[in-house]
């Protein structure tokens, strides 16, 4: 469907996507201008939208796009090899603060759309994270040394009280961002909590 914007030299991509996620992450989907985007990356309207279509199919694909570049490099990085689960969960959060730096813009794009209220997105924004989600989940509970826990208790629902709880942390720490003023995350309180509470997770669930 984009094969005419993928054809395109690096260099002009980058220039029109950077161009559409500063002004997506500033403004917001339905505050978005695109005539502000053709500003910036200097090309026609008519060019950006021979290439995405529209203005909702433009966002999906940047969503999409820097979302499995970010994953792509982030299962790069990370050494799947390490069988503990805690020092694996710790792992992944170093290697998200690295590429926060490497990409910042990314990150700030893909930050908004987590409260990005407009109905025309919306739901479909809900179906992609979700199923993210649950890949990555996936991927990052492969291979765990489960003899590390408690022998009497149930792994699968220990495993489901870990997901939830994360899952409730990173939702309360995102509702504070929402509240904000400038949506900012700060990723080192972040780590910080979550190394807290997989201290008292270690301490319940580990022999």
């Amino acid at each position: 469907m984009f094969s005419k914007f993928l054809n395109l030299d690096k260099e002009k991509q980058d220039r029109i996507m950077n161009a559409a996620i500063k002004e997506f992450a500033q403004k917001g989907y339905d505050k978005a201008s695109t005539n502000e985007m053709v500003k910036e990356a200097d090309i026609s309207k008519g060019l950006l939208f021979h290439y995405f279509g529209n203005k909702k199919k433009m966002y999906l694909f940047l969503f999409d796009y820097f979302c499995e570049m970010i994953s792509a490099d982030f299962y790069q990085k990370i050494d799947l090899s390490e069988t503990d689960f805690f020092k694996r969960i710790s792992q992944g959060v170093r290697i998200k603060m690295d590429l926060l730096n490497q990409y910042p813009e990314a990150f700030k794009f893909l930050e908004e759309t987590y409260f990005e209220d407009s109905e025309e997105v919306k739901a479909e924004l809900e179906k992609r994270i979700k199923e993210m989600n649950d890949i990555n989940f996936g991927k990052i509970y492969e291979g765990i040394d489960i003899s590390k826990f408690r022998d009497d208790m149930d792994i699968q629902k220990v495993l489901k009280i870990i997901t939830w709880t994360f899952e409730k942390v990173s939702e309360e720490e995102l509702q504070k961002v929402k509240l904000s003023p400038g949506h900012e995350m700060d990723y080192q309180r972040m780590q910080q909590i979550a190394e807290e509470y997989s201290g008292i997770l270690i301490k319940a669930f580990y022999k």
